[in-house]
């Protein structure tokens, strides 16, 4: 029978998810809705009231998500909006902690110490339901907001966490000189545990001999466990531990990188699910009434004055507009995370009128169903949708690997395919021209149309995959010494070569000849070699164009 309560809530959260997907209702609340409806006052009335239980297993599920928003944030995307990123999910948080506690206290009378905590319980925002909608909706966003709303939200939880525990501390009347010591060791040890796991980590997948494809999920699972206990052993953040250490080894050159992103994408998702129904199964419908007004004020406390007082401040010396910083603000939705750090402090003693995990758990509710809800239209209101970017970019599983891949010629005007029929023209075997778009139409090709210059030719062919081949972009931003080079003038590693320039919202396939321009995105194709000692000596950067 346990089976098969399994089977049906997993089958019950997939279909919640495609229904999601339909009305444009992040799928996070659906799991909720269905936790709710397994719980104590839901149809099957499972009775489930233990926090510290639900505590363990939604921490451990905590991990694996922090880790994978590390891992799957692509550094060479987000690099350019780190700092201003940082200083969201640092300071950003303690802003809004603060701000939040002071509106509690003056406009709901809370003491000082309960709000503080409150406040920090519900300081980080949801990385799952973020990446969720950026994903879902494929929301192309201007100003390189996109990795900002990625990096900031995969990267504040520890901060939030970090809050939490003093907030604890206070509210249980412990040392205040204990809290000095706290902070320091949480950021100091957090820090050191996730950089010497990393470097652990990637020198030993690196090594082939050592781990084979086929243990590498498994070595890498055990490396974030041991990353995340031994931080916290020390006093040390783990959640930040594990997040940094994510990031490190997602941006190196591990080999078979692409079923580690897979595994881990999966295991994300169940890890999310999991937590969800858990908060639902420990929700009580019929006991939410008396916090629903509570709850509510504190929500729109969050949405209409904390987040985008810290979003403004901190947003608008580094030059962004006022409609980024809107979107920004906006996009700080409350999840996961804070429920689970709601759990941890009543499991540590925390008892507050109408109960802390109820007045979290609304909170979620609201903000998730309906900023989330809202987050898309939000974007096209102000503005900020962006055709020529693409959010997919943003994280390291950004490549999509179909058994047919789409290519495009541009037949120039001196190219030898001017004036040709589709028949004439002698492409590879297992290559087959598809569509020409013209002067904005499309047109199915067939064996008698004539090429013309400027037409775009679209080509199918076989795809290929292999862990031993790398795809990675690098944009040509102003200083690069490679602006007004062309191609051939490149000291490239003999394993590497430039396949694509992005320019102007064209797609050009570069020769020798092509001179390379200030705001290029090129995409480079590496491929390993089998032995280490051969790869040419150079350092993480590309290598200079000869003088």
């Amino acid at each position: 029978m346990v089976f098969i309560l399994c089977a049906a809530i997993l089958l019950l959260c997939v279909l919640s998810e495609k229904i999601s997907a339909r009305i444009g209702t992040p799928a996070l609340i659906f799991f909720m809705l269905v936790g709710m409806l397994f719980g104590s006052d839901g149809l099957l009335q499972i009775p489930f009231s233990d926090y510290q239980l639900a505590e363990q297993i939604c921490s451990a599920a905590l991990i694996f998500i922090m880790f994978y928003g590390g891992f799957n944030l692509k550094w060479k995307a987000a690099r350019t909006i780190a700092v201003k990123a940082t200083c969201l999910s640092t300071l950003g948080v303690l802003l809004t902690v603060i701000f939040s506690m002071v509106c509690m206290h003056l406009f709901m009378g809370l003491d000082w110490i309960t709000g503080f905590l409150i406040s920090a319980v519900l300081g980080s925002t949801d990385a799952a339901s973020v990446f969720s909608i950026l994903r879902q909706k494929k929301l192309n966003l201007k100003d390189r907001t996109a990795p900002l709303l990625e990096m900031e939200s995969g990267s504040n939880d520890p901060i939030a966490y970090m809050l939490t525990l003093v907030g604890i501390m206070l509210f249980l009347k412990q040392p205040a000189d204990g809290i000095l010591i706290l902070i320091g060791l949480q950021i100091a040890v957090g820090l050191f545990a996730g950089w010497i796991s990393s470097v652990i980590t990637t020198r030993i997948m690196k090594m082939n001999d050592l781990i084979c494809s086929e243990l590498s999920v498994l070595f890498l699972t055990g490396m974030v466990l041991l990353c995340y206990g031994v931080s916290q052993v020390l006093g040390g953040n783990a959640y930040l531990s594990v997040y940094l250490m994510g990031i490190l080894v997602g941006n190196s050159s591990i080999p078979h990188k692409t079923s580690l992103i897979g595994f881990f994408d999966g295991l994300t998702s169940m890890a999310q699910i999991l937590i969800f129904f858990l908060l639902g199964l420990l929700s009580f419908p019929s006991r939410m009434p008396q916090a629903i007004p509570l709850a509510s004020m504190i929500f729109l406390i969050l949405l209409f004055i904390a987040r985008p007082l810290a979003t403004f401040l901190i947003l608008l010396p580094f030059g962004c507009s006022i409609r980024q910083c809107l979107l920004v603000s906006f996009a700080g939705l409350r999840g996961a995370a804070s429920c689970v750090f709601a759990i941890m402090a009543i499991s540590a003693g925390v008892i507050i009128r109408n109960n802390l995990f109820l007045i979290v758990f609304v909170v979620t509710l609201l903000s998730v169903g309906i900023q989330g809800s809202l987050l898309p239209w939000a974007a096209r209101k102000l503005d900020m949708i962006d055709d020529k970017e693409n959010v997919l970019m943003t994280f390291n599983d950004y490549a999509e690997n179909p058994d047919i891949s789409l290519l495009r010629l541009y037949i120039a005007k001196d190219s030898e395919f001017v004036n040709q029929k589709i028949s004439q023209l002698a492409l590879p075997k297992g290559m087959l021209a598809l569509m020409i778009q013209r002067d904005g139409e499309r047109f199915v090709c067939k064996g008698d149309t004539l090429l013309q210059q400027g037409d775009s030719l679209i080509l199918s062919a076989a795809s290929y995959q292999s862990d031993d081949q790398l795809l990675e972009e690098i944009t040509i931003h102003p200083g690069h010494e490679w602006i007004n080079h062309r191609i051939s003038e490149l000291n490239l590693p003999e394993n590497m070569l430039i396949t694509l320039i992005s320019r102007n919202g064209q797609s050009i396939i570069p020769s020798g000849k092509s001179r390379i321009l200030e705001n290029d995105v090129l995409t480079l194709f590496s491929s390993k070699r089998k032995k280490e000692s051969d790869h040419p000596k150079r350092s993480t950067n590309l290598k200079t164009p000869n003088k």
